[in-house]
């Protein structure tokens, strides 16, 4: 009784797995005379459900088959926020960049630009936002730069775009998250001992995010630096910086360089 039961069962199985195929065969048998607009229509409905996969698929399909025209031009900006919404990076950045060449006059350029940008903004939004546990100094925000240099493109080259006001808030959160990189790697450095590393790391964290509130404690790792090196006219240097605009940080005060293990002074 049980054989029989398990026969069934897989023939049963058998019989809807070639029905499935039978169907599949069928769609693909109908779309081999879709034309454009119909392989738009049926990207765009997949696109409008968010099924974000399938309208990828389809519009990577239109273009193959199409390869020119106005469904083919609108199929290359859809597919690459498509893209991003699947959190294909690489693959969004690759699709915006390549309207952009081959469109450059294209009314939707900055949207390109503005998608190219926030790929690169949704990939490594999560990694500089949150606490770091891995080796600082071996991290490179590479993905943070590049979507504030394309945010800072679309702001230059499209003033007037609908895209500017969010464009300029995301760069201010990014020169933020970068500066805090920098001190976060500057941290690093003074920590194991490497000294002049993490000076010179501090430096150039002011310089680069002279007006971020990080500054400060970028001056705190400059004073600790130098004192652990013995560089003291520098060492007093940073200080008179820091005193000046941060008179009641903890390091201004006399003897505090070396009165305990350096990360107690934040």
């Amino acid at each position: 009784m049980t054989r029989s039961v398990t026969a069934l069962a897989c023939a049963l199985l058998a019989l809807t797995l070639a029905g499935c195929g039978m169907f599949a065969s069928k769609d693909e048998n109908e779309k081999k005379n879709w034309s454009a607009e119909q392989y738009y229509k049926a990207a765009k409905e997949e696109f409008d459900h968010q099924n974000w996969e399938l309208a990828a698929k389809l519009y990577e399909e239109l273009e193959s088959k199409f390869p020119y025209g106005r469904f083919a031009q609108q199929a290359e900006i859809e597919v690459a926020y498509s893209y991003y919404k699947q959190g294909e990076t690489a693959l969004a950045i690759s699709a915006a960049e390549k309207f952009m060449k081959l469109h450059p006059n294209h009314p939707n350029v900055d949207y390109a630009l503005y998608l190219k940008a926030l790929a690169n903004f949704k990939e490594d939004l999560g990694l500089l936002a949150r606490v770091i546990t891995q080796d600082l100094a071996d991290r490179d925000p590479k993905a943070a730069r590049e979507s504030f240099e394309g945010f800072k493109e679309l702001v230059t080259r499209f003033p007037d775009s609908i895209y500017v006001e969010d464009s300029r808030e995301r760069m201010a959160y990014l020169i933020e998250a970068l500066a805090r990189h920098e001190l976060s790697v500057a941290k690093y450095y003074l920590g194991r001992g490497a000294y002049l590393a993490a000076a010179n790391r501090a430096q150039e964290a002011i310089a680069r995010f002279p007006n971020s509130p990080t500054r400060r404690e970028a001056l705190d790792v400059m004073v600790e630096a130098y004192d652990r090196m013995g560089m003291n006219q520098l060492r007093d240097d940073a200080k008179k910086v820091l005193a000046r605009n941060y008179p009641a940080d903890p390091l201004v005060k006399e003897g505090k360089n070396r009165g305990g293990p350096w990360w107690k002074f934040w």
